[in-house]
């Protein structure tokens, strides 16, 4: 599939990238052949296979949610560099 440099300049503007005038012509040619590859993947009968999120199957690794109970604040700060009326104080990077 032929793309144009014109093509390549609004692909690229949409994905607000700055193209040097010298690539437009490459970029052109690899964009038209990966087109031509996707375009050669839709003549591939697909009329048996069924539709698939994944290639392989997968399955939840996660364990179960199980409650436990939080740790108590007054720890929690122990190791705080500084706390203040049961806060951390960190910081102020806003100004």
């Amino acid at each position: 599939m032929k793309i144009t440099a014109d093509e390549v300049l609004h692909v690229a503007e949409l994905a607000r990238l700055k193209i040097d005038e010298t690539d437009l012509e490459r970029f052109a040619v690899q964009l038209g052949s990966i087109l031509e590859y996707v375009a050669s993947l839709e003549r591939v009968d697909t009329s048996g296979v069924a539709p698939t999120a994944h290639a392989v199957l997968t399955r939840n690794a996660f364990r179960p949610d199980e409650e436990h109970r939080s740790i108590d604040r007054d720890r929690a700060l122990e190791n705080a560099p500084d706390s203040e009326n049961g806060f951390f104080v960190v910081p102020k990077i806003i100004e």
